[in-house]
This record gives structure tokens, C-alpha cells and sequence, in this order.
């Protein structure tokens, strides 16, 4: 007898925590009988049903989420008519909140797991492994059957549920994902975590020994799925204090956390961190008082923004800020102004959501009253609201992406950072960029990565024609900082007036070595390959009766070593050369 649970990820590098806790905590015995199988939304339906065919289970139990269920539900339409005898069956938050009726839409299926399926999989697989009479189903909790719910089940003890890695080698390339704790002490509206408010921790003595095997395999990223790891301080610290003391120097860990329960004991282990040992994704979702409030979040946007100031200044952590669009009492002007107070706050990334209407969250059910009109399909992103239109959804959609392509990029700092200047607001300037994409079709067909440099100086020459040699130098001085590149970029200037001053550059290295001795077992010409010497001009500004006028002054240099790179954003170490 053989039991395929199976996944379908957004990503490749994505896996499913889901289904390896399943198997694990079915125990050794019955893990034979269990086979695991892992997609994407990439693939076609027509290739996961050919590789579902070809397994032959006898069971197939399919992890449901918003970003999947419309490939489940066309391989649940498809799969008896090729394996007519397998039995389906369905788990995961997208069916566990509207279970009678997916029974009712799709016949095919046995039924549905609902809530935490560790025990309620074991006695399940048991179930089909002693051949007993279905009736017997109605003896294990936490099932939705035809015949009705077959009760809640009691909430798994933490420490009860085994370690779901024996080794990494699957998971090469591939984000690691570990809990420490379920559950979230907060009811925010849109959230299924909201549902219920217990949490519950995995014992430190337990975690530590876990850590310590994604340290000792020198695992590139641990992401913790804790809902808001920092709830309990001392769990929090402890576990902070583990990672640093125990750091390998490459393993990095990702926790979600509230900024604003962080206390100074806790601030001041992260600023002691390594750089890139620690990320922190905060969500803020919104500044407008009216909505947190409708939201059931207590957030103190100055608290915050103060909390978040306090651990840049070590510049050793990257942080990750969320906004939502589309809540309830936002509009368009109001999430313009939370969207300036959190680009404020300098996170290295800005991420901008859409409201999911989940099922079983409070938002869902006060939609109506709120005039939320969503998508019938997932992800059941919000259409418009009493206070935004779908065309201003729209625009921001857009200007999502221009902040994803020139700010969360990390590839513009230097050039964005003078930018901003120039307009009202934050806002106003990717607005500004979505309206210029539009306006060129660029949406349509999109910039390759090194194509969006140019895109954006000819936006700038469109704007600001004045400022156009100030930005071919910012932005060639942000285009080395990532980019060793072998080909010139148009925008930069000819480099051969220098080329001997350069060349003379890289062979007093060679022979006696000043900024690069850790290339000292390289000759020049392989130094000039592995690193980049850039001469600058910083323009001086002059009134004449002309108007605003450049004068030139004798170059800098600047040399980028692509060999020792920020560990926060990646970018090359550059050092000013006399």
C-alpha cells in the first residue's frame, strides 16, 4: 500500500515543510508505505498527472494553498480517469475552512483533513494500511467526511513532532523552512493565524539541537515559519543568542517578527550579529491609524520606525518591510503616505502586497461592510474597496513592480538616493517610473537586467535633461558596484584618455600590493579581469547667465573588488584610489 503525499510550490526553490512533517511523524514503521512527491505551479497539469500515473499509489493526498488550487483542482478532474482506482484525498489551509462544499464540487474526493494533520495523517495511514471499513473513518478526528466533521482534533504538542531533515542533499538550492513555535498571540483581520491565538513552543533544548544541524551542514538559509517568532522574549533571545554564538559564518537565518515588541536586550544581540547572520521580515502593512485598528493590529508606526533606525545604524541585518494594499479605510492617498513613512524607514527591501480575502478570516466576513470586492480564484486578491478603485489597484500593481526592479534590487542605491530629490515623495518617483514603463510598453516587454540602467537614464534625460552627466555617473558608479562586467555600458564614459594611468595602477599592485593583496598570487592582467578600475568626474554645479552650468573636474578613481562584497546587499567593496 503506498500513500503519495504530494505538493505543488510557487517555486523551485521553494519546498513544502507540510508534507515532511507528515512522514516524519508517521514514524519509521509506517513510512515505507508513505512516497512524497513535489511539483510547481510551473509545471503543466499534464505533466504532474503523467508523473502521478506512473507512481501507481493507491492514495494521493494533495497539500492545498492558495497559490495551487487551481492546478489541484484540474488534476482532481483528470485523475480518475486515469488511476480509478486511487482514493483522494485533500489538506492544507485553502480546503480546510470550506470543506463541505470542495466535497460537493469534486465527488471524487474521500475527504478532507482539516487543521494539524500530523495525527490525524498517522491514524489515516493506519486506517488504509488494516484495510479497515470505511465507516471506520468516523473515528479519527480532525476528518471532514460526506457524511459530516468527524470532530476537532487537540492541537499537536510541539515537542511531540520529529526533525523533518535527515539530510540536506534534497534541499540543495532549495530554501530550508523550520519552525520553532505555531500559533500567533495577534487577531489581524486577514490573517489565518488569527483563528486562533494559542501559541506553542518548541522546548529550547530541542531547538538548539536542531540549529546545530543546519550549522554543522553549513545550510545556506534556515527560514523560520514562526508566525511572530519574537512573541515570548526569552524564547526569542535564547535562540538569537545560540545562532551567534554558535555561527559558522555562512548559515543565515530568516525570522518574521513585531518591531515593536522587540526590548533592549533583544536589540542589543542583533546589533552583535555578524553581518548576514540574521534577516528580519517586520510587517507594518499600513500607517493609517483607522485601518490598523480595523485590522485588529496595535502597530506603533513611530515605535517601529525607531526600532528599525536603531538596528540599521549596525549595518548588519536586512531587514524586510510589508504594506498591504487594498484594507479597509485605505485609499489611494492614504496608502501613498504609508508607503513614504515605511520607504522612510530604510529597509533593504520594500515588499507591496494585495489584501488575499481568505476564507475563515474576519475580513472575509466583514467584506460586505467594507465594500471588499475580490477575486472568485485564488489568491482572492482584492479587486477594489469602499476607498480605492480596481484602477488605482492597478497603478500601484504598477508601481510595485518599479520598486521591485529598481529598489529591491539593491542595483540603483546611489543613483535612486539622489533621485528621490527630485520629486515629492518616494511614491511620486515610482509612480512616476510605472507611468513612464506604460507610456513606452515596457510592461509588455520587458528590460533585460542590464537594459534597466539605460531605461532609467533615459527617463531622467525625459525629466531632468539638466542632471543627465550627474547621472551617467551615479549610475555607472552602481553599475560596477554589482556588475563586473566584460562589455562597457553605453552610458559610461571613454575610459582611454586612462588607460595608462590604470594599466600602471594594477602593475604596482602586482609588484608591491597596497589595496589588493588578496590577489597577491595573480599577475595584473588577471587583477584587471577580477576587479575594475572606473574614473569619475564629480560635477560642479555653477549660476551663469545661461542658467545652471557643469565644470569638470580632474577625475577619481574608484577600484571595485568584486572579491569582498557587502554581505547585506551584495555589492563589490568600491575604495577611492589617489
Amino acid at each position: 500500500m503506498q500513500f503519495l503525499l504530494a505538493a505543488v510550490n510557487a517555486k523551485y526553490i521553494h519546498s513544502n515543510p507540510a508534507i515532511y512533517s507528515l512522514k516524519s511523524y508517521a514514524g519509521r514503521e509506517l513510512q515505507r508505505h508513505i512516497a512524497l512527491a513535489e511539483y510547481t505551479i510551473n509545471n503543466k497539469m499534464e505533466e504532474i498527472l503523467g508523473d502521478l500515473y506512473r507512481r501507481q499509489p493507491d492514495v494521493i493526498g494533495f497539500s492545498c494553498y492558495i497559490w495551487n488550487w487551481r492546478l489541484v483542482q484540474e488534476l482532481l478532474r483528470e485523475l480518475p480517469k486515469v488511476l480509478p482506482g486511487t482514493e483522494l484525498w485533500l489538506g492544507g489551509p485553502e480546503v480546510s475552512f470550506d470543506a463541505v462544499k470542495i466535497l460537493e464540487d469534486f465527488p471524487m474526493v474521500r475527504g478532507i483533513m482539516a487543521g494539524e494533520g500530523e495525527e490525524t495523517f498517522k491514524e489515516l495511514l493506519s486506517f488504509y494500511i488494516a484495510r479497515e471499513r470505511h465507516d471506520g473513518l468516523r473515528s479519527i478526528p480532525g476528518l471532514v467526511l460526506r457524511s459530516g466533521s468527524t470532530g476537532a482534533r487537540d492541537l499537536t504538542d510541539m515537542d511531540e513532532l520529529p526533525f523533518l531533515y535527515d539530510n540536506l542533499q534534497d534541499f540543495e538550492n532549495r530554501i530550508i523552512y523550520y519552525e520553532t513555535g505555531r500559533g500567533c498571540p495577534f487577531r489581524c483581520g486577514y490573517c489565518l493565524s488569527s483563528i486562533d491565538k494559542r501559541v506553542r513552543l518548541r522546548s529550547l533544548s530541542t531547538v538548539k539541537r536542531e540549529l546545530q544541524f543546519f550549522l554543522d551542514k553549513r545550510a545556506p538559509q534556515v527560514k523560520l515559519i514562526d508566525r511572530t517568532f519574537n512573541c515570548s522574549h526569552s524564547h526569542a533571545l535564547e535562540i538569537w543568542r545560540y545562532i551567534q554564538e554558535h555561527d559558522n559564518g555562512v548559515t543565515n537565518f530568516h525570522f518574521e517578527i513585531a518591531a515593536e515588541l522587540l526590548n533592549e536586550e533583544e536589540l542589543a544581540i542583533l546589533k552583535d550579529m555578524r553581518p548576514g547572520l540574521v534577516q528580519l521580515e517586520i510587517g507594518v502593512q499600513t500607517t493609517n491609524r483607522d485601518t490598523l485598528a480595523a485590522i485588529n493590529r496595535s502597530g506603533d508606526t513611530a515605535c517601529i520606525a525607531r526600532t528599525v533606525e536603531e538596528i540599521n545604524e549596525g549595518r548588519n541585518i536586512h531587514i524586510h518591510l510589508d504594506l498591504i494594499a487594498g484594507l479597509p479605510f485605505e485609499g489611494y492617498e492614504s496608502f501613498k503616505k504609508s508607503f513614504n513613512e515605511v520607504y522612510a524607514m530604510a529597509p533593504l527591501q520594500l515588499q507591496l502586497g494585495f489584501l488575499k480575502v481568505l476564507k475563515g478570516t474576519p475580513i472575509r466576513k466583514k467584506a460586505e461592510e467594507y465594500g471588499i470586492v475580490w477575486q472568485e480564484e485564488p489568491p482572492y486578491e482584492v479587486l477594489y474597496t469602499k476607498w480605492i478603485s480596481y484602477r488605482e489597484i492597478l497603478k500601484l500593481k504598477q508601481v510595485e513592480e518599479m520598486v521591485e526592479v529598481y529598489y529591491n534590487s539593491n542595483q540603483f542605491t546611489h543613483t535612486l538616493a539622489v533621485l528621490e530629490k527630485g520629486f515629492s515623495g518616494a511614491f511620486e518617483l515610482y509612480e512616476a517610473l510605472a507611468a513612464y514603463y506604460e507610456e513606452k510598453g515596457y510592461f509588455v516587454n520587458s528590460p533585460a537586467r542590464s537594459r534597466r540602467y539605460q531605461v532609467l537614464l533615459e527617463f531622467i534625460k525625459e525629466r531632468m535633461p539638466e542632471a543627465e552627466e550627474l547621472y551617467r555617473e551615479l549610475l555607472t558608479f552602481d553599475y560596477y558596484l554589482r556588475e563586473n562586467a566584460k562589455s562597457r555600458p553605453g552610458f559610461g564614459r571613454d575610459l582611454s584618455p586612462w588607460r595608462d594611468e590604470i594599466w600602471e595602477f594594477y602593475q604596482k599592485e602586482e609588484a608591491a600590493p597596497e589595496f589588493l593583496g588578496a590577489y597577491g598570487q595573480y599577475h595584473a592582467r588577471q587583477m584587471m579581469k577580477m576587479t575594475h578600475m572606473e574614473a569619475f568626474f564629480y560635477p560642479v554645479w555653477e549660476s551663469g547667465n545661461s542658467g545652471l552650468a557643469v565644470r569638470r573636474q580632474a577625475p577619481e578613481f574608484v577600484l571595485f573588488d568584486y572579491g569582498e562584497r557587502d554581505a547585506l546587499t551584495g555589492n563589490a567593496k568600491a575604495r577611492r584610489i589617489p
